[in-house]
């Protein structure tokens, strides 16, 4: 049996799927790396809404998809990018799916950790609201029971005159977290609106301030996690970093040599892709576990193409083949998502994402992802 996949030259052609998916035995958490995947929302497609309304979240589903996570022993990083935070899900919506997500992690006795940011300011803010903004979300995180992720924050790069304004906001945070947290650096590819960040678009100027902030405070600081698609940066700064803080991959593009790590280090991983990637990925990081480090490249190498496809040019919107994926794979019964953005990728995209993944094994029925796709094809006129 074939398909008949458009591709970006705007011709069909054959392709044949699997039969067979990858079997990966769910199991306990790792222990030679600390492992976080960034986790979507599924939408309710019921909801009578529109891409500006507030996000409707079919919790079952979205949980359901958490509890799959845990069950291979990875973590959840909730509330973050990856859950189209700032991008179909504002406060309100993260605030809920944050206690929910704590909940259900304390059940299960599952690794969490949530973002903070201060996105319930709406409009022009001082330094002072930031802060504040930035205080009533790390309380509800604290209290929920869960880590806390200090986001980079759009508000603070509008408000900010320089660097010092970054460390006075980041030292009072720190001194008031009553645990340690991870700081969150997420580069303007992902979201142009933080361009400048840390007081400066000079790359090595703002990693002398990020650097700063955790010398000042490192026992506050767990780790820190890094999304510039820069693999060599990443590597400089995570040497520089004080005993004991953690470097967390968040680098789509060059995980596997990362997370492997050299002679000096390695990082650990808190990943957007690792949500469609994770019973594989769990198995590549339990060949680490054993200081099989070939058999981790072997299994996680392959996956990198289907990363930089996702997450290529305009990075921000790789939510939409991430959920567009777990549709796919059979995790929601649906492909919508909040804000609307399942619109925000093009049919030969979703095409070449099917293709990738399939050849990977990541879809559990390999059939019903091939019908899933073939319907797809179908409202888009491609007849088979």
């Amino acid at each position: 049996m074939t398909i008949r996949l458009p591709g970006s030259e705007g011709t069909l052609r054959a392709y044949e799927p699997r039969t067979a998916p990858l079997v990966v035995a769910p199991g306990t958490p790792f222990t030679s790396r600390t492992v976080f995947s960034a986790a979507h929302v599924v939408a309710d497609p019921y909801a009578d809404t529109t891409p500006d309304s507030p996000a409707a979240v079919d919790w079952d589903a979205t949980l359901a998809f958490r509890r799959h996570l845990w069950s291979h022993g990875l973590g959840v990083a909730e509330a973050m990018d990856t859950a189209q935070r700032g991008m179909g899900l504002d406060w309100a919506g993260a605030a809920e799916l944050i206690r929910r997500s704590a909940a259900e992690a304390k059940a299960v006795g599952g690794l969490i950790a949530c973002g903070v940011g201060t996105d319930q300011l709406t409009g022009p803010a001082s330094l002072t609201e930031v802060r504040a903004a930035y205080e009533e979300q790390l309380a509800l995180v604290e209290e929920s029971g869960a880590q806390a992720i200090l986001m980079a924050s759009r508000a603070l790069v509008a408000a900010a005159k320089g660097p010092e304004d970054y460390l006075d906001v980041y030292g009072h945070l720190l001194r008031q977290a009553t645990e340690p947290v991870i700081l969150h650096w997420l580069g303007p590819m992902f979201d142009p609106a933080l361009d400048g960040y840390w007081g400066s678009s000079d790359l090595d100027a703002a990693t002398d301030t990020f650097l700063e902030v955790i010398a000042a405070h490192p026992d506050k600081v767990d780790g820190i996690k890094v999304s510039l698609l820069d693999a060599q940066r990443e590597v400089d700064l995570r040497r520089r970093l004080p005993q004991g803080v953690r470097c967390y991959t968040g680098d789509d593009f060059n995980y596997p040599e990362l997370i492997a790590g050299d002679e000096q280090g390695f990082s650990h991983a808190l990943l957007g892709i690792f949500d469609p990637l994770g019973p594989l990925a769990a198995e590549a990081v339990r060949a680490l576990d054993t200081g099989n480090t070939a058999g981790f490249r072997e299994l996680l190498d392959p996956t990198v193409e289907l990363s930089r496809h996702l997450f290529q040019t305009p990075t921000r919107f790789y939510k939409t083949g991430v959920v567009f994926l777990a549709w796919l794979a059979g995790h929601q019964s649906h492909f919508t998502m909040v804000g609307g953005l399942q619109s925000a990728r093009s049919l030969p995209h979703f095409a070449r994402a099917y293709e990738l993944a399939d050849g990977l094994g990541l879809f559990p029925d390999p059939k019903l992802a091939e019908e899933r796709m073939k319907t797809l094809l179908s409202v888009y006129g491609v007849d088979q």
